[in-house]
Formats: C-alpha cells, sequence, structure tokens
C-alpha cells in the first residue's frame, strides 16, 4: 500500500494487529512503532487487540498501562471492554479490580444502557455467584434479546447447572420461532463441558434438522464432547472433518485432543496432531 502511494489508515494498521495477535504477537510492539512514525492513532478496537493480548499474556501492569493510554486519548471504554478487562482480572485472581469493574457495568445498566446486562452473567458465573446471576437476569429478564439468552445459558453452564441451561433454551425456542446457530452452539458447548454425550448427540441432530449452518464453534463443541466421553478416535475424525471442509478449527480443537493423547501416553497420535497444529499456522487467541 506504501509503495503504490495510498495513505495508510487505521484501519489498514487494525488488520495488522488482528493478523499478528493470530500468528506472531512479538510483531505487535513493530506496528505500534510505525503507527507513531506514521502518526495514527490507535482506536478503540485497536486498544481491545492490545489489552486482549496482554490479559492472555497474564500481564496485568502491562494491560492496565495500555488502558491509562487509552484513557489519556480520550477514548472511553465500552461496556464489552469492560467486560474483556473483568474477565481478565478474575482469570489472574485479581477480583476486587473485576469487581470495581462490574458495579461500573451494573451502573450503566440502571442507566439504560440495555446491552450493559449480558456482559454480567458469564462474569458473575466465572465467580461462582448464583444469586447475583439470579438477580441480573431477573433485572432485565422482560426485555431480554436472544444475546441475552445466550449469555444466561453460557452463565448457567459455567456454574455447573445444565437443567437451568437447558429451560433458558427452551424459553428461547419458544418466543422465537427460528433461532440462530449460536443459540445451539451455546447448549452444545454446556453439554460438552460436562461430558453429557447423549444430550450432546441429540442437540446436535436437532440442528441438523433445522438447517443450521455447523461451523468452527460447533466442532469444537463436538470435538470436546466426544473427548470427555472418552471416544477419541471419533473426535479425532471429526476435527480432521472440518479441516477438509475447509472448516478452520479453532486452536482449542487441537488443544483438546493434543492433551487427551498425552494423557493417554499415545506419542504417535499426539505428535500427529502437534504437526496438523502447526501445518494450519493456528495460534491460542
Amino acid at each position: 500500500m506504501r509503495d503504490l502511494g495510498f495513505p495508510i489508515s487505521a484501519f489498514a494498521y487494525t488488520q495488522l494487529l488482528l493478523l499478528y495477535r493470530k500468528t506472531n504477537r512479538k510483531k505487535i510492539p513493530d506496528v505500534l512503532l510505525i503507527m507513531e512514525k506514521d502518526n495514527v492513532k490507535p482506536t478503540l478496537l485497536m486498544y481491545k487487540i492490545l489489552i486482549d493480548v496482554k490479559g492472555h499474556s497474564r500481564d496485568i501492569v502491562g494491560m492496565e498501562k495500555v488502558l491509562e493510554n487509552m484513557k489519556a486519548e480520550s477514548i472511553v471504554p465500552d461496556n464489552a471492554l469492560r467486560a474483556m478487562i473483568a474477565c481478565h482480572y478474575i482469570a489472574a485472581g485479581f477480583n476486587t479490580k473485576a469487581e470495581k469493574i462490574m458495579k461500573e457495568i451494573e451502573n450503566d445498566c440502571r442507566r439504560g444502557n440495555s446491552d450493559a446486562w449480558r456482559f454480567l452473567l458469564p462474569l458473575y458465573a466465572t465467580q461462582g455467584k448464583v444469586d447475583d446471576v439470579k438477580r441480573v437476569w431477573k433485572s432485565f429478564e422482560a426485555s431480554a434479546c436472544i444475546d441475552d439468552f445466550v449469555s444466561a445459558i453460557k452463565a448457567w453452564g459455567k456454574l455447573g447447572l445444565v437443567e437451568e441451561a437447558e429451560t433458558f433454551f427452551d424459553k428461547m425456542a419458544k418466543k422465537w420461532e427460528k433461532i440462530p446457530t449460536r443459540c445451539y452452539n451455546a447448549l452444545l458447548k454446556v453439554y460438552a463441558n460436562h461430558g453429557l454425550l447423549s444430550k450432546g448427540k441429540d442437540l446436535a441432530k436437532t440442528m441438523s434438522e433445522a438447517g443450521c449452518w455447523v461451523g468452527p464453534l460447533t466442532w469444537d463443541a463436538l470435538v470436546k464432547l466426544f473427548v470427555k466421553a472418552g471416544e477419541v478416535e471419533k473426535a479425532d475424525s471429526m476435527q480432521k472433518a472440518a479441516a477438509q471442509k475447509r472448516n478452520r478449527p479453532l486452536y482449542g480443537s487441537y488443544i483438546t485432543l493434543l492433551d487427551k493423547y498425552a494423557e493417554m501416553g499415545d506419542v504417535h497420535n499426539a505428535e500427529k496432531i502437534f504437526h496438523r497444529l502447526r501445518q494450519e499456522n493456528i495460534e491460542e487467541m
């Protein structure tokens, strides 16, 4: 683009950051230096990428530094970013800092920002706070949309309350005649995480009958489902099938199989999975 004389926009740099987040995070500082030379100011999306990278690497000090820089540029974090930061705090054991941000999100909810509620459900669930999940849901149940129900299903799954997740899925299916694939994926992941093979198979069949698109998230849930049930060969063949259909499998799908083969002491198949992972050039998000 530069050689052709095109101006290098924030959008172009965002695409570079997204690319390096997947393939080579060590190159991200180089991109930021070039941005500075080109006098390109980071956008909210760029800050989200940088904060997420720092959070995933458990560099909380670095994450907070990026957040300070963002605020210095008068860019206000939205609720999606706040929730991301809270999630990284929880994962790193900084629960007090997470709770402070969650209170900010709740205050935003009370000011009428309807999309804020759905971010709170999985955060409270991660902390094991059943009563808070119930309280938050009750606050906006009357106006809940599909994505709110999906968030609730994920939250109940994290809390290990599978029947509650199923109840919410059924309510959603009754409220809307046709629900998108992501709704099925949410419940399928709950079944996968709890090793409920029979229920997972039934749901996958229902998805097929409903004409749902089977993408990487669905394949990932199915791979985990069969691994948890002890059907590793079946899970492996499904993952291969997904790759052959040009349905690029998630990093987590490979790691699920790799960990299981390692646990079984199956070095040969573990090496094959590792080779496929490198071949696809997939890195953790």
